[in-house]
């Protein structure tokens, strides 16, 4: 089963395929989505990776949580489940 991975602390610079290099050395990539705002279309330091095998994601976690990559230290955890956006506004 596949599962998702959070990675946060990244460099601005940091590219969807340097991310997927990074990942791949521990098993298969099925995505790589970093997350840009919408206005600038600039990257936001964070990002995502879904990875085929549970095991190889655990050992992708374990290893790249508080690695070096790019002048910055990454931050690797599972990630959750998004909750679902409630509407703010009150009539």
């Amino acid at each position: 089963m596949a599962k998702k991975i959070y990675v946060g602390n990244m460099s601005y610079s940091t590219s969807e395929e340097e991310l997927q290099n990074l990942f791949e050395q521990f098993g298969t990539v099925l995505s790589v989505n970093i997350i840009v705002d919408r206005e600038t279309n600039r990257p936001k330091g964070f990002g995502f990776v879904e990875m085929e095998e549970d095991g190889a994601a655990e050992a992708a976690i374990s290893e790249l949580n508080g690695k070096e990559v790019g002048g910055r230290n990454l931050r690797v955890n599972e990630a959750l489940e998004r909750r679902p956006r409630q509407n703010s506004y009150r009539y």
